[in-house]
Parts: C-alpha cells; structure tokens; sequence
C-alpha cells in the first residue's frame, strides 16, 4: 500500500510518503530541496557515483513510521546535506528543518 502525507514541521511543509513492501517499508519525508529516508537510502552511492548531483539526504534505519523518521537519529547523511549543518545523529525533523 502506497500513502503520501503532508507533514509540517514548525510551520514549514514536508511530503510523506510510506510504501508497504513484503518484510519491510519505504518511508521518505522530503520538500524541493531534499529528504531524509529509511534505511533503504544508499548514502555511499549518493556520495561516491553520483557526487555531482549534491543530493541532500539523510538515512535513519530501525524505522518504522513516519513518526519514527522524524524523531529518529540519522545514521548516515550524504555530503551535500553535511554543507547545510546537516550531521549524523541529528534527529530527522532537525535535519529536515535545515533544508528550508
């Protein structure tokens, strides 16, 4: 099942969106500038093959919801989200804050 939601966060507009797939989910939260994601993300490709794209990313894994990618502590972020403030650790809604 595929559900995309608008999310807010201190007054600034997101997009949800979840996918159900067999044994685990999609989720990614993103506006016009970049998202963060699920565990799906490969930041290393981000970072390595597609370097010249400057994706703003970041990658939370354990997560369960939207909810959850919000709150959580991103394990990875990608370089061009490291040139913004963006840094491993910080919760998704502060990384996503960052993006405005």
């Amino acid at each position: 099942m595929y559900n995309q939601v608008p999310i807010t966060v201190d007054g600034h507009s997101f997009t949800g969106v979840s996918l159900k797939l067999p044994k685990t989910n999609f989720l990614s939260i993103s506006n016009e500038r970049g998202y963060i994601m699920c565990g799906a993300l490969d930041v290393q490709l981000l970072n390595e093959k597609l370097a010249d794209r400057k994706i703003v990313a970041g990658r939370a894994v354990g997560v369960r919801s939207l909810d959850d990618l919000l709150d959580a502590p991103l394990e990875s972020v990608t370089l061009a989200a490291e040139e913004l403030g963006i840094e491993k650790g910080m919760k998704g809604r502060d990384a996503l804050l960052k993006m405005i």
